[in-house]
């Protein structure tokens, strides 16, 4: 009793009044009869920059869907292209509109009327604390008034139509039209995505991550899933070295260097000119080369140290028959490419030369010392985790590691061996530790090697195969050497119910809503794989984001959007560039599959955020019984 009435002591001072209690309950329990918000799923955008920001702007085509709702047969189809190119990218598009429109005038006053209705629809089931929060968070907080004002005219009501043309008139006298139409464009584009979900893998392949993760560090509302290419980012930021070779040798793989060099002004300088010396070249190929030796010693290293990870199979280099150019893995000799490695000492061959030990060290500098890739693991710690419960939906990037009979697997993390969700959970506390431990513990420097095991041991979460075939691909012309075996999970869970349910319940979750969302896996559509599996209980949306997978999958990506009628999958064909739809007012062509209905619409009060709501609630009622009965004190109604 004397805890609780020293927290309800606590509550008052925010609530000093029955009247400042009862007008804070009935807000939130309307709040619990608003329709449940739109979340957007995303996954495996690995780096393409562009074609996701597009997929933003136009909410997975969401926008256009509601342009017709809107106007339907009442603005012909250009028109409403045209508007969608508006909202996609405003700033863009009034350059253009200069170069075309006769009267400037006309087309603002006309424009903003479309605005005015495109935002009244798209804000509708949000309430006017939501829309000044969005308008305080942008960069146009001076159009506050004057938005909230025009969005929220009634139309039956003719004595203020005065009113609301003389502000739109006046707007454009003064010269503020432009501002204004780039700040309602902003606020249609914030309002049609009200959470956003990205599971996993923002890194590699394509050439701007660095500019994704600029566009997550402003983002309204956002949670990541940890991806295994995400995870090795990660641990190269924290100096880790095996991290730090497998991040440089991806880059160069996809010729993505200069998302190194300029996107994160990492210095090669030291890589390039070792590749030269030792190598005798310093083209792409040879620096990728000379950074995977580097990675697979450093690797053998860790495998060394750490036994439990059940790796000693990858220790290939001490495996390699140099006289006769082969190599044993997994119990077989496989014949080389080439026995040309410069710098390894056949002696000691997993030990780095004296000069890879020095670029190495440049190389840990460079990355440790860089503020931008900090600020952006700092991101994916603050919003990232292995998984996430979220109103129902279960959210991970890659598998639950399962044996052959659909068992959880057990694996031993250091001294502790776990299986299921307890396996996630000890698996991302020690990687919390690699980035939250002081610098030189034992905790900082275990944390970091778990985000190398996460990135490519085989009882990953995030990797799911047998083994990470690198050297295989790099070195060995038999394809069969490079074959990566899936863990279980990926076949049963391609039909077998019980097995899906049985991962839901191991983390809270039952019932026909429940689903489990995720990604890594590209789904090869142009061969009859679908993302929909066990009737839509899980969904796996890696449908080829990145470009180098657009040839295998068939299209270019998925989208998923919750929203309170159920779920729906977006399939995105290729996207051709911004500028290309800035002047033809062209856009991503998607199909929609609608996945799951919800027997009921879904409103607040069904989602994580009702509950929360609903805990307030009685805690205020509770504060509320405790001023009218005198056992605290209270202003008077």
């Amino acid at each position: 009793m004397d805890t609780s009435k020293k927290y309800l002591e606590i509550l008052a001072r925010q609530y000093p009044s029955e009247r400042a209690v009862i007008s804070e309950i009935v807000n939130l329990q309307a709040l619990l009869s608003l329709p449940k918000e739109t979340e957007h799923f995303l996954s495996d955008i690995h780096g393409e920059s562009e074609q996701f920001s597009h997929v933003l702007r136009n909410g997975s085509g969401s926008i256009r869907t509601k342009i017709d709702e809107v106007f339907g047969n009442s603005e012909t189809a250009s028109t409403k292209r045209a508007l969608a190119t508006l909202i996609y990218y405003p700033r863009e598009k009034l350059e253009l509109v200069h170069q075309t429109e006769p009267d400037m005038n006309d087309w603002y006053a006309v424009t903003l009327h479309r605005l005015i209705a495109m935002l009244r629809r798209v804000s509708s089931k949000h309430t006017r604390a939501d829309l000044r929060e969005a308008m305080a968070s942008s960069s146009h907080t001076d159009f506050s008034y004057i938005i909230e004002e025009l969005i929220t005219e009634k139309e039956e009501i003719n004595n203020k139509q005065a009113y609301y043309n003389e502000i739109i008139q006046t707007v454009i006298r003064v010269g503020a039209a432009e501002p204004l139409i780039e700040a309602m464009c902003n606020l249609i584009q914030h309002f049609v995505i009200d959470h956003l979900h990205i599971i996993g893998d923002i890194f590699d392949r394509g050439p701007g991550p660095h500019v994704i993760l600029d566009t997550l560090m402003h983002y309204h509302s956002l949670d990541i899933q940890w991806g295994n290419h995400d995870v090795v980012w990660m641990g190269a930021a924290l100096g880790n070295k095996a991290c730090i070779a497998n991040v440089v040798r991806l880059c160069a793989r996809y010729d993505n260097l200069d998302v190194l060099e300029e996107g994160y002004g990492i210095n090669l300088t030291p890589l390039v000119t070792f590749t030269m010396q030792a190598y005798g070249s310093m083209d792409r190929q040879a620096l990728h080369k000379a950074i995977a030796v580097i990675q697979f010693k450093l690797e053998e290293e860790i495998i060394r140290l750490n036994p439990q990870f059940e790796m000693q199979d990858r220790l290939i280099l001490e495996n390699i028959d140099w006289e006769a150019g082969t190599v044993k893995i997994d119990g077989k000799s496989w014949k080389l490419n080439t026995t040309d490695f410069p710098t390894v000492d056949r002696k000691q061959p997993s030990a780095l030369s004296a000069e890879e030990r020095e670029v190495v060290g440049r190389l840990v500098y460079s990355f440790t010392h860089c503020e931008k890739l900090f600020n952006h693991v700092k991101l994916l710690y603050s919003k990232g985790s292995l998984y996430k419960v979220f109103n129902g939906n279960l959210l991970y990037h890659g598998c639950v590691p399962l044996d052959a009979n659909g068992d959880f697997m057990p694996v031993r993390v250091f001294e502790k061996t776990c299986a299921g969700r307890e396996l996630f959970d000890e698996l991302e506390a020690w990687a919390r530790k690699g980035f939250f431990a002081r610098p030189g513990t034992a905790d900082r420097d275990l944390g970091s090697t778990i985000l190398w095991y996460l990135w490519s041991g085989p009882k990953s979460p995030l990797f799911g195969k047998h083994k990470m075939a690198t050297f295989e691909s790099m070195f060995i012309d038999d394809k069969r050497a490079s074959v990566e075996i899936k863990n279980h999970y990926y076949d049963l869970v391609e039909q077998d119910e019980a097995t899906v349910d049985r991962i839901l319940a191991e983390f809270g979750l039952s019932g026909p809503c429940a689903t489990i969302v995720n990604g890594h896996v590209p789904q090869e559509v142009k061969k009859g794989d679908t993302p929909i599996k066990c009737g839509g209980k899980l969904l796996i949306i890696d449908g080829g984001f990145a470009a180098a997978y657009h040839e295998k999958t068939g299209i270019a990506g998925y989208t998923l959007v919750c929203n309170s009628y159920g779920l729906r999958l977006v399939v995105h064909e290729k996207f051709t560039n911004a500028r290309t739809v800035i002047q033809t007012d062209s856009d991503i062509i998607s199909d929609t599959i609608t996945v799951k209905k919800f027997p009921s619409r879904h409103y607040v009060a069904d989602t994580d955020k009702g509950m929360v709501l609903k805990e307030q609630i009685a805690e205020l009622e509770d504060l509320l019984a405790a001023y009218r009965s005198g056992l605290i004190g209270s202003s008077a109604l």
